[in-house]
């Protein structure tokens, strides 16, 4: 490095070159204008420069410094290598392999590069060039251990486990018989237990097996190497020793489930599917009997059975474990139980058993058979919330309600009973204002104003208080300053998704940026994978860094990922079909206006301008006067180049945007049903005929009963027989592939579309979503028959048969499923007054429903939301919203909803 240069001048790039890698970036910066005063065209001290402006976050004078040093000397390893750390900063990690790559083909051996190259292979998962650079840095250095690990790891990514195993003995054989010195015994422990992990996992059970015994003294994590043994035991049919060493780790955590599973597959008593014969039941029964014995005060081995046991057996254990907990006041025992509702019977038990709980303790203060011993007053408290929430889970709105009113009333200070109150009214805000450092109570008011934001309350609270009060509540655990991006900054991804769902279905630009803003914690996500290549291979945390790395490789199949990217496809396609309006039609419309409008339009946008030149303004003046640090950095934050988000409005094709989160949903839940549901839409938009018929492929091969599978059936072969004759060649072969494909669809075996539509009636005849679907494709096939498919769906009934005259039944219709049926009426069907009858008729159903206005919903009153939008339209707004932010500011109430009904 800097060789070409006098003596004086080359001491001086080794102080550029040692600055920056202390951060001293200012000093790095004198040495390089000093050499750059008597060489002013040295393209080494040229990049390096610019190496360090980067640092300094001066970009654009970054590379503009390092362009000119490479083409000053495009022969330096040092101008290509420094090229790739700029790119490397700014995340373009295959431009940075290119340069990198460049640089070794002037300087082949150079470590340096050879390590940062390998680093990017790893991140960028190109595992066969991994394996090369790994092999050439360890024939490099063969006595350095990181040389020889990071090696054996590269064969592993790559497949390649036996080959992984050879290096870690090579290696092993490199070392003296008395290694690892004292201070260096973690990290040789974890390198073993990663050698035998390997072996495990490539199928040498009984090399396994003889190198744990072999080298057990070596490892210092006592407890891994038990669980391995036992994995091992299990895999080698060793099931009695296996049995014994499960059972130690059971003294030593007997609350741990996996250990549980472990002795039920050593006694051979595990199920994959859960489901067991009566005398396999009878000996599980005995088995957790027999531990609850010796595991008094584990509360895994008294839940275990309660998945397998049946009938009486069933309420005898779910007795024992109910009881202790309602007496001690364990909030989340329903939430512990509800996996058990998914079997209807134990749902039946446990109503009667809860029942029978609640007026025993109501009664004589004490539990059944408790021999007159009385039990703390809280105790019936408790059983009337677990009452509630089980009749919440069944569907009975109406009975849940009336004993979560109860049990508040018994005791108004427990918070918890608030929050399951709030799912079915709005007390949130009260709740929350009961524990004001609570962050989870704080989250829950978030979820239930956003849910309440979907009906009504989102647009007065607009009206009362400027920005929403649900984000008003939302950022109050925030730092102070920008605490709407610090919601951004701390990935809070669930206000994020909830907010995006809201306003997505009003306003698009608002959904689209809350949907964007999810993807981007996800690429942060894979980006902060980076410093760990390094790292876990110094530190030797091998077992960890491997499923580090598989974790991130199914990163994007992540329900919350999942749930932005359907919503950033969806929010595409809404502006395909209602595109955004472009500046010259927006002046168009100006100039219809009369010039009065004209003038209060133009004075409301130079208000605008000058409130943002303000906050700018006042930004600016903050960096300058605390911005730049001792080292010469600048704590400045990316300024935004679309504050307001009108660029993702202008985009020029959605679709194409749209494909792009497809792909990632394509490759990464194909079995979702929204993937596919989500690709036949944006096929067809674009006329891909073959795609679409793959997605409608796959969503059969999925869910054939599904209503929105028959939908997308009918849809697309409705669609193919109205297009016209194939002319072009690729058309005719479209064409023939369809003609074949058809008959496989055992739907329409023999079946026009009509007759398919009816078929898939008379199966689900007794269905609210599916007679749905069966009326929209009605209207698509036969649009004359509009008023029958009205019928279709007016016809549905929701029977309820239940199993006992003493047990509520519970409802099969959903609240989610009706709202999407009204608004078919109103959007699909166009029919505003069968809308009506039925948002009539669901209101009753749902007397709790804002949506439906039900007779108990939070609904407001047409005369209060029409005063309301008076008084906005008058701009008495603006006096309102101070009177009730002070409000909110001083008691945490909201006072502008205090006549909700309730």
């Amino acid at each position: 490095m800097g060789a070409s240069l006098p003596p004086k001048e080359a001491n001086l790039f080794k102080l550029i070159v040692k600055s920056y890698e202390t951060k001293q970036y200012k000093k790095g910066l004198k040495a390089a204008d000093a050499i750059l005063k008597k060489f002013p065209d040295h393209g080494e001290t040229l990049s390096m420069k610019g190496l360090t402006l980067n640092c300094m976050d001066r970009k654009s004078e970054a590379y503009e410094l390092v362009r000119l040093g490479l083409k000053n000397d495009l022969k330096s390893h040092v101008c290509w290598h420094v090229y790739g750390l700029l790119y490397r900063s700014d995340r373009e990690y295959r431009e940075a392999i290119k340069c990198y790559r460049n640089a070794l083909k002037i300087d082949p051996d150079n470590i340096e590069i050879l390590r940062d190259l390998s680093l990017l292979q790893a991140q960028m998962r190109d595992l066969a060039g991994f394996v090369e650079t790994r092999q050439q840095l360890l024939t490099l250095k063969p006595n350095h251990r990181m040389n020889w690990i990071g090696f054996a790891v590269a064969h592993h990514l790559n497949s390649n486990g036996a080959k992984a195993i050879e290096i870690l003995e090579a290696y092993e054989g490199t070392l003296e018989d008395d290694y690892p010195p004292e201070n260096e015994r973690c990290e040789h422990g974890e390198m073993l237990l990663y050698k035998i992990s390997l072996l495990e996992e490539c199928g040498f059970i009984q090399r396994a097996y003889e190198e744990l015994l072999k080298k057990e003294f070596k490892i210092v994590d006592k407890l891994a190497v038990k669980e391995q043994l036992v994995s091992l035991f299990v895999k080698l049919d060793c099931l009695e020793e296996g049995d014994k060493l499960y059972r130690a780790l059971l003294s030593m955590n007997p609350d741990n489930y996996r250990y549980y599973e472990g002795l039920q597959k050593c006694v051979g008593l595990f199920s994959e599917n859960g489901l067991y014969s009566p005398d396999e039941i009878d000996r599980l029964d005995a088995l957790y009997k027999s531990l609850g014995q010796e595991y008094r005060w584990s509360s895994a081995v008294k839940r275990i059975p309660l998945d397998f046991l049946q009938g009486e057996k069933f309420r005898e254990a779910a007795d024992n474990y109910i009881r202790p907990l309602l007496t001690k006041g364990v909030p989340s025992l329903f939430s512990d139980l509800s996996p058990l509702y998914d079997h209807p019977n134990k749902a039946d038990i446990l109503e009667q058993l809860i029942l029978e709980l609640e007026h025993s303790v109501r009664t004589t203060g004490g539990y059944p058979g408790s021999a007159g011993k009385k039990r703390a007053p809280s105790t019936l408290m408790w059983t009337l919330f677990l009452l509630a929430q089980h009749y919440d889970r069944r569907g009975r709105y109406d009975i849940a309600l009336t004993k979560i009113d109860e049990a508040i009333e018994h005791t108004p200070t427990v918070i918890d009973l608030y929050s399951v109150k709030v799912s079915a009214a709005a007390l949130a805000d009260e709740a929350r204002c009961m524990d004001l450092a609570d962050r989870y109570i704080n989250s829950e008011c978030v979820k239930r104003m956003l849910q309440a934001d979907q009906v009504l309350i989102v647009d007065l609270m607009n009206v009362f208080l400027e920005g929403g009060s649900c984000r008003k509540t939302a950022v109050l655990f925030t730092k102070d300053g920008d605490q709407h991006n610090n919601l951004h900054d701390m990935q809070c991804m669930w206000y994020e998704l909830a907010s995006g769902e809201v306003t997505s279905a009003k306003v698009i630009l608002d959904g689209l940026e809350k949907f964007l803003a999810v993807e981007k914690h996800y690429a942060d996500i894979t980006e902060d994978q980076f410093d760990f290549h390094s790292y876990c291979l110094r530190k030797m945390t091998l077992r960890a860094y491997v499923e580090m790395l598989k974790f991130q490789d199914r990163l994007h199949s992540h329900a919350y990922f999942r749930k932005a990217a359907s919503g950033a496809i969806r929010c595409y396609i809404k502006l395909y079909d209602s595109p955004s309006k472009s500046a010259a039609e927006e002046e168009d419309e100006m100039s219809r206006l009369l010039p009065s409008q004209k003038k209060k339009m133009r004075q409301k946008q130079r208000k605008a301008e000058a409130r943002a030149k303000k906050e700018a303004e006042g930004k600016n003046e903050e960096t300058s006067a605390s911005g730049v640090s001792k080292s010469g950095k600048r704590h400045v934050k990316p300024v935004d180049p679309d504050p307001h988000g009108e660029k993702l409005l202008q985009v020029e094709d959605p679709l194409s945007e749209a494909t792009k989160y497809l792909k990632l949903l394509q490759k990464n839940s194909p079995d979702s049903l929204e993937t596919h549901l989500l690709s036949f839409e944006v096929n067809m938009r674009k006329q891909k005929i073959l795609l679409a018929f793959q997605a409608v492929k796959q969503l059969l091969r999925l869910d054939a009963e599904n209503p929105d599978s028959h939908r997308c059936l009918i849809r697309f072969f409705h669609k193919v027989s109205s297009m016209d004759a194939p002319v072009t060649d690729t058309e005719k072969l479209i064409w023939s592939v369809l003609e074949a494909e058809r008959p496989s669809f055992s739907q329409l075996h023999g079946k026009s579309l009509t007759e398919a539509n009816i078929s898939f009636l008379e199966k689900h005849k007794d269905s609210l979503t599916h007679r749905a679907a069966v009326a929209e494709m009605l209207s698509v096939l036969e649009p004359e028959k509009k008023a029958e498919a009205i019928k279709l769906i007016e016809d549905s009934n929701d029977n309820l048969v239940s199993t006992s005259e003493a047990l509520a039944p519970a409802r099969k219709w959903k609240l989610k499923d009706c709202i999407a049926v009204h608004k078919l009426l109103g959007t699909a069907l166009v029919d505003c007054d069968a809308a009506s009858r039925w948002k009539v008729r669901c209101a009753e159903y749902f007397p709790y429903s804002a949506y439906f206005e039900g007779r108990c919903s939070s609904a407001i009153s047409k005369s209060s939301e029409h005063q309301i939008c008076k008084n906005s339209e008058n701009g008495g707004a603006n006096h309102t919203a101070d009177q009730n932010a002070g409000s909110i500011a001083s008691n945490g109430k909201l006072e502008a909803f205090k006549n909700l009904a309730i």
